[in-house]
């Protein structure tokens, strides 16, 4: 009693009370910090220009109640295939990770990353996830709630040292490649994959575990590819051999633990909008990647329409043998695939 009578008497009861709200303001703040963990180094510019920026919104959008704090590089432990059990767990609030770090856990979403459903477009593919995320992707998210989906621009090619326009190029080489589509897409080329994370890329290149990997060009940079590499190849019209999908994913009870204003806030910066931006984000940052390779004295290969259609036509079966396999898994992957490359297709006309 002593303590609080000589409380107020210093203080004044209404300097008090302004004081307990500004520590009730602290709190409430302080409730909604999210640590959001993943891969790449600090300086990448999927940090840089992409989740620092959304960050950056959801702060905004909540007037300033949330904060985000991005912890790159896996520097709260663990190893990238264990990003989505972290936040499944709750280990960490979000994640940004490769959906193919956990092979077949988001078996629908794998749709996307086929050879001739996936071809050159980011932004269009970023929009049709977005599309029919409710009514056909959803189930793969159990545990998580997804603030939004995306792919890169795509798997080029880039080899330490072996020149490739044909197939026959490819066959029996050593191919790092991060999902297990990407594996089957290797091995329909008669090639070997080898499954690594994406920071492993320089070192096997250097030690010549792998002769080369199938990723886009924007990892170069973040990598210093282009000091491990000769070759770059991508098909005609900058078409690619299917590509990556990505999550920016919350805990499950976190997120039903927010309020509806902080939910908004979290929902407005990853809008439709949102998505077609980090598609030009990744085209923007793959054609850079290029540049610093080409700028190296590397050699940036274009096939032409024919020597396209030679790699096309072997990886079409690549599509049959996912649709056989999501099969067990009670999956209609034909109608997937179909519903996946007309949204792609309508979007890419908007």
């Amino acid at each position: 009693m002593t303590t609080k009578m000589t409380y107020k008497t210093l203080l004044g009861g209404g300097l008090a009370a302004s004081l307990l709200a500004l520590t009730a303001g602290t709190a409430s703040a302080q409730d909604y910090t999210f640590r959001l963990h993943h891969f790449l180094g600090a300086q990448s510019p999927a940090q840089t220009q992409m989740l620092e920026p959304w960050a950056r919104a959801v702060e905004e959008n909540s007037g300033g109640q949330v904060k985000i704090e991005i912890f790159p590089s896996m520097t709260l432990g663990g190893r990238p295939t264990e990003l989505v059990s972290q936040a499944r767990d709750g280990v960490v609030d979000l994640i940004w990770v490769v959906n193919g770090y956990t092979p077949g856990l988001f078996p629908r979403t794998e749709a996307f990353e086929l050879p001739t459903v996936y071809l050159n477009d980011p932004v269009a593919t970023n929009l049709a996830m977005f599309d029919m995320f409710d009514g056909s992707l959803a189930e793969d998210y159990r545990g998580l709630e997804v603030m939004f989906l995306h792919v890169h621009a795509g798997q080029g090619i880039q080899m330490a040292s072996k020149e490739v326009r044909s197939p026959d190029d490819i066959a029996g080489t050593d191919l790092r490649i991060p999902t297990r589509t990407g594996a089957w897409v290797i091995e329909a080329l008669g090639a070997n994959p080898v499954a690594m994370p994406v920071p492993e890329l320089p070192q096997a290149l250097s030690k010549g575990v792998v002769d080369g990997a199938f990723i886009p060009w924007e990892i170069i940079p973040a990598l210093n590819v282009q000091d491990q590499t000769d070759y770059q190849i991508e098909g005609a019209d900058m078409t690619r051999f299917g590509t990556t999908t990505f999550q920016v994913s919350m805990n499950q009870g976190r997120w039903d633990g927010l309020p509806e204003d902080i939910q908004k806030a979290f929902r407005d910066a990853s809008d439709r909008d949102w998505v077609a931006e980090v598609g030009q984000i990744w085209r923007d940052i793959d054609n850079a990647g290029i540049k610093v390779a080409t700028d190296a004295g590397n050699t940036h290969i274009t096939l032409t329409e024919d020597e396209t259609a030679a790699f096309m036509d072997k990886l079409g079966p690549v599509v049959d043998r996912w649709v056989e396999e999501v099969s067990g898994q009670n999956i209609d992957g034909a109608a997937l695939v179909e519903e996946a490359r007309a949204a792609i297709e309508k979007n890419a006309a908007q």
